[in-house]
């Protein structure tokens, strides 16, 4: 269902709104799919990740997952890949748009690739850094709802909050602190289409960082 939700936005406004879709842009560039997904995940990304922990917790299967002969490390882990899959197969379909738009280019192949190869990669480890985020505010409570509402809190913090807060602070050393750990500029400078190891690093480094503070809080849980 999750899956249905995300095409079809992504569909309508890539293809079909006339404010955003492409046919009436009139050039080969996938730049409207590229700034508005990150926006439809910060929604449903927590809406896949709130039941991971929460449910468990409240319905007592996490006691009896957790009497299985596996780590905190492996359930953590388990959790964060079984999501991140699913999203990963969710964005695998827009695979279509690109092919689209390449044909439709005058001459045909008119995009520039590299900047959709980076964005892709940036998106792939936005998702990632999302999912990390809603499997913590899974672990936090055993309300599904109260986890989805901490995921997007958490999410939308990171993509729009600290990069808009280092705008009020002007151009000094904290300013660009928070602008550098925002989610919006690391993920618009992969989409340049030049990777760079420090925002790869960053945004991998994020995803440990939650990671580690649901596995601190399933730890918690098994004492």
């Amino acid at each position: 269902m999750v899956m249905v939700v995300f095409l079809t936005a992504i569909g309508l406004i890539v293809w079909v709104f006339p404010d955003s879709n492409i046919l009436d842009y009139g050039y080969a560039d996938m730049g409207s799919f590229f700034r508005l997904a990150p926006y439809v995940l910060i929604f449903l990304i927590p809406a896949i990740t709130m039941r991971s922990l929460a449910e468990e917790t409240r319905t007592g299967t996490l006691e009896l997952l957790l009497t299985k002969p596996i780590t905190n490390i492996d359930l953590v882990l388990g959790k964060f890949f079984a999501n991140w899959s699913l999203v990963l197969l969710t964005l695998l379909p827009t695979l279509i748009y690109y092919y689209s738009i390449y044909q439709l280019g005058n001459p045909v192949g008119n995009i520039d690739s590299a900047a959709v190869a980076g964005s892709y990669v940036g998106l792939l480890l936005f998702s990632g850094a999302v999912v990390s985020m809603g499997l913590f505010a899974s672990s936090l409570n055993e309300n599904q709802i109260v986890a989805f509402i901490l995921g997007v809190f958490f999410a939308f913090i990171w993509y729009v909050g600290f990069g808009a807060l280092s705008q009020l602070l002007g151009t000094g050393t904290g300013s660009q602190l928070l602008l550098w750990i925002a989610l919006d500029e690391q993920y618009i400078s992969l989409g340049k289409g030049l990777v760079d190891s420090r925002n790869i690093v960053y945004l991998l480094s994020l995803i440990a960082f939650f990671l580690i503070l649901t596995l601190l809080k399933v730890e918690k849980l098994r004492k």
